[in-house]
């Protein structure tokens, strides 16, 4: 043979070799390959049509949680309570978080305290929710509570929040700050008072409480804000 008919002869013997690799592939896994591919689709499919459902699902939860704000900014709040305690049962974190806080907050307005710190506190100590409201529920926790509380667990509670990094320091730190004076640590609560007063994150009703504060147990103290 010639170089050029030997190569085609051995491309021709290798094409045939390779047609029936693929044929004794198919007749011994055929029904396992078309097995998969049928799977494969049917995962597909049921994908799709699980984020269809949990679309459709949330939505509705949104609409049900809106109605539900309405309700209560127009002053009927007995409109709100069924989608509101729906809401606090079910499994999505986030709506279940915003459910129960608004139950803390009636509980609160009916002079129930202790059950609203307890709602809140049901927020805070739930991991699958987002930290942002975990630490707003904290923060309406200690409030409800305040008084009724030892100064020593305020401050251990909301140290975390009262940095001057967090949202939260006004507001933690405030009470901190009084914590503080409940035992007696001026210095303390003159150092937090002035953290707050010259902080820029803080709202302006918080910060100018937090400078007379501030001079009133040192008058001395030059306060300037965002320093």
């Amino acid at each position: 043979m010639t170089p050029n008919t030997d190569e085609a002869f051995l491309r021709e013997v290798d094409e045939e070799l390779r047609r029936d690799q693929i044929v004794g592939v198919w007749k011994n896994y055929g029904r396992v390959i078309v097995g998969l591919i049928v799977a494969a689709l049917a995962i597909f499919a049921a994908v799709l049509g699980w984020r269809a459902w949990s679309h459709g699902a949330a939505e509705k939860k949104a609409i049900e949680l809106q109605q539900a704000y309405d309700s209560i900014a127009s002053g009927n709040t007995q409109a709100a309570k069924a989608p509101i305690d729906k809401l606090a049962g079910d499994s999505a974190p986030g709506y279940r978080a915003l459910a129960k806080m608004l139950q803390g907050n009636d509980l609160l307005a009916a002079g129930k305290t202790k059950e609203a710190a307890a709602k809140y506190g049901e927020v805070a100590g739930d991991s699958s929710v987002g930290q942002p409201i975990r630490d707003l529920a904290t923060i309406r926790q200690t409030q409800t509570e305040f008084d009724g509380l030892a100064p020593q667990v305020v401050i251990d509670r909301l140290k975390p929040l009262a940095t001057s990094d967090s949202a939260w320091l006004g507001s933690a730190g405030e009470m901190i700050a009084a914590a503080d004076l409940k035992l007696n640590r001026t210095a303390e609560a003159r150092a937090m008072f002035k953290l707050i007063a010259e902080s820029d994150k803080v709202p302006d009703s918080i910060r100018q409480r937090a400078v007379q504060a501030t001079q009133a147990l040192d008058p001395g103290t030059n306060v300037q804000k965002g320093k």
